[in-house]
């Protein structure tokens, strides 16, 4: 089992996005993905990933005091960049449409469609998307 101090050192995606509340206060909220409800929130984006980053802290370590598995960055390694999706015929006909239109490849056509979906490439940073938290059953620590 790894230490505090090992964990803290995995790459873990933080998403850090801008926030305005019901009263237009502004300010920026940062998660850790891989960590369900390691959350906390800054006036800028940097304090809040300096705030997120000491929530990491409290979150491993109540969960290493309660046995509670930690879940580990996911690499992007692990991904083979190949996947299946089954859609309706009507669909893949309209795909194929427009990727004719476009003058591209049916894989080029939804793979600029997904990417502009999810906000990708920029997401490499996650400087704007957020994920909904996982498993609520993991500790929360809030800052």
């Amino acid at each position: 089992m790894r230490t505090l101090d090992e964990y803290l050192e995995l790459p873990y995606a933080i998403v850090v996005v801008h926030d305005v509340d019901e009263d237009g206060n502004s300010g920026w909220v940062a998660e850790v993905e891989e960590l369900p409800g390691c959350i906390s929130q800054g006036r800028t984006p940097q304090e809040a990933v300096e705030r997120v980053r000491e929530a990491m802290r409290d979150w491993i370590a109540v969960a290493l005091d309660d046995g509670v598995p930690i879940p580990e960055p996911r690499a992007v390694e692990d991904f083979s960049g190949r996947f299946l999706v089954r859609v309706p015929a009507s669909l893949h006909a309209d795909l194929v449409h427009n990727a004719d239109r476009e003058g591209v490849s049916l894989n080029q056509f939804v793979t600029s469609a997904l990417a502009g979906a999810v906000g990708w490439p920029s997401k490499r940073g996650r400087p704007h998307a957020k994920r909904q938290s996982r498993a609520a059953q993991r500790p929360r620590v809030q800052q």
